[in-house]
């Protein structure tokens, strides 16, 4: 098949919802949660784009549920929506970004989520391994994409903004050819925005065509409850002292009458879509209209967000404060983002030391975990990986022939 002559950015809408809160990291017992109908609710609320991961536990197997169903099917067929998903990263210290198990994992987010094609594929926070490791597998999911058409557009994700643009550079150096998407998180928010004061000109410049910016709330830190614990844990990397700066600009927020939260997303939404436009997508911000004109894109481009939500309250509104942006900009097409006197507020509060500040990632005890001889093949490939999934979803036994076809070298 080769690579699309479409570019990403005509193809994507500028509002994804992530699926990381499908996980036992943000919440005690994801199962126990709406999924189902957040994902549905959240196409009839006009968002067309999911992206997930084999390492947020049993994201994808729940998402797959949600896609499977005879509601989904009937009102909105595989090609009005895209799945964004991502190879490499096994655990919090287990990494293979080995050919072999990037084309095992593409075999398995298939079988999970329950398609034949996949529109998006990252290799999974890349600042974990080497490069080489990194230009490896990029190349292997491109050869993935043009012998087997099982995957469309290859990019990478992580944290560090230096690492993301200097490996995005690397693989245009190496390759010949740019990736289609590098996705970023928590670096584009109330406390840090590094993304785009220290990222995006490499970036455009290293040709990367669309540049989402995920985790607005700093994977839960920009919240008056504080960091998401879950069964897991307390797992944040946020040390202390940001805490409790985002602590007491949350209590000034409350005395406004208005929600840390809130304030963050606006602010994450609002400005992301204005000044990244140029790695921006096309695609319908909400899409109201029929799902057989879905991939038809607007022409404008706007800067990709990626937002989870762990109920249909947090999702309404998302949605809401996403419209009210919309329409916002609409009205205001030539003039600069609106900083809110809220939002500048809080940063104030937050002070010089916290501004800006991001964690180190890795941390400087990482030791990468995978054991020797592809450990993983010693666990049942076959199955669902998680007990509580297989149990509550039907249909997600993997042919054995097919997960022995997808670790077989191709020819040389």
């Amino acid at each position: 098949m080769g690579r699309s002559s479409t570019p990403l950015s005509a193809e994507l809408p500028p509002l994804i919802l992530g699926t990381a809160t499908f996980n036992h990291q943000y919440n005690e017992d994801p199962f126990s949660l709406p999924t189902t109908n957040i994902v549905h609710h959240a196409m009839t609320l006009g968002i067309r784009a999911f992206d997930t991961s084999p390492y947020y536990g049993p994201s994808e197997e729940i998402l797959g549920r949600a896609l499977s169903t005879d509601y989904v099917r009937k009102d909105f067929p595989r090609h009005t929506y895209r799945l964004l998903t991502k190879v490499g990263r096994i655990a919090g210290s287990s990494f293979d970004y080995s050919p072999a198990f990037v084309r095992y994992s593409v075999r398995r987010s298939l079988k999970r989520l329950r398609t034949d094609y996949l529109d998006v594929v990252y290799c999974h926070d890349v600042e974990f391994v080497s490069p080489g490791e990194v230009v490896e597998a990029v190349r292997e999911l491109r050869r993935i994409r043009d012998t087997e058409g099982t995957l469309q557009y290859v990019g990478i994700s992580g944290y560090p903004v230096d690492v993301l643009c200097s490996l995005s550079e690397l693989v245009l150096k190496e390759t010949g050819e740019p990736l289609d998407v590098v996705m970023s998180y928590a670096n584009y928010t109330l406390q840090n925005t590094t993304l785009l004061t220290k990222g995006l000109h490499r970036l455009r410049a290293a040709g990367v065509d669309v540049v989402p910016n995920a985790s607005l709330l700093g994977m839960g830190l920009l919240r008056n409850q504080g960091v998401p614990v879950g069964a897991h844990g307390d797992w944040h990397p946020a040390p202390n002292g940001l805490r409790s700066a985002i602590s007491k600009a949350g209590q000034w927020v409350n005395a406004k009458n208005e929600k840390l939260e809130a304030v963050a997303i606006r602010y994450g939404l609002e400005s992301w879509m204005k000044e990244a436009s140029s790695v921006g997508a096309s695609g319908i911000p909400l899409n109201s209209v029929d799902p057989s004109t879905a991939y038809l894109g607007t022409g404008e481009r706007r800067g990709v967000s990626v937002l989870g939500v762990s109920s249909l309250q947090e999702l309404e509104e998302s949605v809401r404060i996403y419209r009210d942006v919309l329409d916002k900009a609409e009205e205001d097409r030539n003039g600069p983002a609106q900083i809110t006197e809220l939002a500048t507020g809080v940063r104030l509060i937050i002070g010089p030391e916290w501004v800006d500040y991001a964690w180190p990632s890795p941390g400087a005890d990482f030791v990468n975990m995978l054991p020797e001889g592809n450990e993983f093949l010693k666990e049942d490939p076959f199955q669902p990986s998680y007990t509580a999934a297989s149990e509550k979803v039907e249909g997600l036994a993997v042919n054995v022939s097919e997960v022995k076809e997808a670790l077989t070298p191709p020819p040389a």
